[in-house]
């Protein structure tokens, strides 16, 4: 069992998947130090083009209908594994690491801490959110979730930026690019996806729904993250 696999949610767009796949392989087309696991709707039409572009292993295909839905989802399949990972991350298939021993390096952060969350340089938000991240298993273990099951798509980042600097386990690697190719920087096209999960009405109802997240359970979570990071100390 690698000490890090990826969650990549994808919907409609193999290609980006393959885009990512070469992005952050080695010489012999695996990643070097980590695990990809994409997930795909099962209901995806596009699904028989992503098991030509994936191995099984990397594919997961669950019914799920939201990007949150399908993070928690995998995050859970994931900890069911008789060896389950010491770290598990997030990418968009828009994301592109560029930085070679990408994955060592988050891992050799996340082992240095024991308990935490490690985030790089997506050359678009950079240090002010985490769009993409790699947390040890023992934090979704802890809360039941990767990410609030109240939201949708977005501010999950936000959430991981919140509990990682409440409980003192956040550390963010600037030298460590992970590139965001997000149609506001100019670097793709805004296709039906991207459209569709920045409506305004998505912004709004996850903006609220984090709100109320932020206001009543945040708290709970960053202590039981504290609890975990004392057992290290």
């Amino acid at each position: 069992m690698t000490d890090l696999v990826v969650i990549v949610p994808s919907r409609g767009r193999p290609e980006a998947a393959a885009d990512l796949m070469d992005a952050a392989a080695w010489d012999n087309g695996r990643w070097l130090y980590a695990e990809p696991l994409f997930v795909v709707d099962r209901a995806d039409p596009r699904l028989r083009e992503y098991r030509k572009v994936l191995r099984p292993a990397e594919l997961h295909a669950p019914e799920s209908t939201t990007m949150v839905e399908a993070l928690n989802a995998a995050a859970a399949f994931l900890l069911s594994r008789d060896e389950p990972p010491f770290a598990i991350g997030f990418m968009g298939d828009d994301h592109r690491p560029r930085t070679p021993g990408w994955a060592r390096l988050y891992l050799d952060a996340l082992r240095e801490m024991g308990t935490g969350i490690v985030y790089g340089n997506d050359l678009l938000q950079g240090e002010r959110i985490p769009t993409q991240v790699a947390m040890t298993a023992d934090i979704v273990r802890a809360l039941g979730y990767m990410a609030p099951p109240s939201l949708t798509h977005l501010f999950v980042d936000n959430f991981w930026k919140d509990l990682g600097e409440a409980a003192g386990c956040l550390r963010y690697l600037p030298d460590v690019v992970v590139e965001h190719m997000h149609p506001v920087a100019g670097k793709a096209d805004w296709d039906e996806g991207h459209r569709r999960v920045n409506a305004p009405e998505m912004y709004q109802r996850d903006a609220a729904g984090y709100a109320a997240y932020r206001r009543m359970k945040l708290p709970v979570a960053v202590e039981k993250v504290r609890q975990l990071r004392a057992a290290h100390v």
